[in-house]
């Protein structure tokens, strides 16, 4: 009967292990699955761009100036896409009028003051990287966006 029992607590340890490893397998590819870009710009950036990048979003209309389309970037720099523009405009490093005084850089020092709140997994010890991590990322999204 000992040995049944032990036997059977053995089985289940195995199992248990084999299901917890399973498991950590799947996240890790659904980590890997996610889209950095995406996210930042559908939680940031859709409401006044639109969900597609063409300035049609539901704010837009409560602006006093036209918000632009994000899909013709590349097509009015001469087919190439001006990745540290985006970027700096992003960051909050050149100013956007649309965006307010350049002393209100819209998501470099949001990005900032939110990696000083708390810790993150991915950038648990340095802001900067996190930051530049983010901008990066909805930058390259904005590319993904450009009219083919």
């Amino acid at each position: 009967m000992k040995k049944t029992l032990s036997g059977i607590f053995t089985v289940s340890a195995i199992l248990a292990g084999a299901a917890t490893n399973v498991h950590a397998q799947q996240t890790g590819i659904a980590a890997q699955n996610f889209d950095r870009g995406k996210y930042e710009y559908e939680t940031h950036c859709a409401e006044c761009h639109g969900s597609n990048g063409e300035g049609n979003g539901p704010y837009a209309s409560f602006l006093t100036k036209p918000v632009p389309n994000l899909t013709t970037l590349s097509k009015t720099n001469g087919g190439v896409f001006p990745f540290a523009r985006v970027y700096e405009i992003v960051d909050g490093t050149q100013a956007v009028l649309a965006h307010g005084p350049r002393n209100m850089p819209i998501w470099g020092s949001r990005y900032n003051r939110e990696a000083k709140e708390g810790p993150y997994d991915d950038f648990r010890s340095d802001a900067e990287a996190f930051v530049r991590a983010r901008v990066l990322a909805l930058t390259e999204y904005v590319y993904r966006l450009q009219a083919k």
